[in-house]
């Protein structure tokens, strides 16, 4: 794969992890008490397509920094586990809040239900996150593959989500904001990170543009 592949997919996978995010986000603000089962299913499956593209972003970016700059390939890697660990355990706790949700035969409210998840989607997503966009913006800074926006924001997001990792001692209230399940250490964080990460992609792939393998010469009879 060439530095153009590798912008183009990064950019691509991107916008679509940042687009399924974005629809999924909202779905847990529709009902105040226990939603239908069909609610959370759909949310669950499109938040497991959404850790799918991650995935594909994650390892097309660790391509792309070792194509651009081979000496920081190691920071790369370090976002690929990261991102891969982040997707690993969301994907565990979406298993889980199915589960439970498939299990039932009356509505629950998996966020308080599923207890599981608590410390899965606050504490340890949010440290995990944290280390993917340090990561990410190091490498990013390192290599001067985008403009100086990406990485700053990405820093400024990373030290947010860190600010949300001792949320697992105040409490497991989802309408509190700062709690192990709180809509801010969850719901909010994750829409930021889903709105920074659109802009990164387009970002990603519109460099893209600017680095298109020439056109070879027609040759001439």
């Amino acid at each position: 794969m060439n530095e153009f592949d590798a912008r183009r997919l990064t950019g691509v996978a991107g916008i679509a992890a940042a687009a399924a995010f974005i629809v999924e986000v909202p779905l847990y603000f529709i009902y105040s008490g226990p939603p239908p089962d069909s609610n959370v299913l759909a949310r669950l499956l499109i938040g497991i397509l959404a850790l799918a593209f991650l995935i594909v972003f994650v390892t097309a970016f660790r391509e792309l920094v070792r194509r651009v700059n081979p000496g920081c390939e190691w920071v790369g890697t370090m976002a690929f586990a990261a991102g891969l660990v982040y997707s690993t355990i969301t994907l565990v706790s979406s298993g889980l809040e199915a589960g439970a949700v498939i299990a039932v035969d009356h509505p629950i409210d998996p966020t308080v239900t599923v207890s599981g998840t608590y410390i899965l989607y606050g504490t340890i997503g949010r440290l995990m996150l944290a280390l993917f966009l340090t990561a990410v913006g190091f490498a990013i800074a390192r290599t001067r593959l985008l403009p100086r926006w990406t990485s700053r924001s990405a820093f400024v997001l990373a030290g947010i989500n860190l600010a949300f990792v001792p949320s697992l001692f105040f409490g497991r209230t989802p309408a509190h904001f700062y709690a192990a399940n709180g809509w801010g250490t969850t719901a909010l964080m994750g829409a930021i990170f889903s709105y920074w990460m659109l802009a990164l992609g387009i970002s990603v792939y519109r460099s893209a543009a600017r680095r298109a393998p020439a056109c070879s010469p027609v040759p001439q009879h």
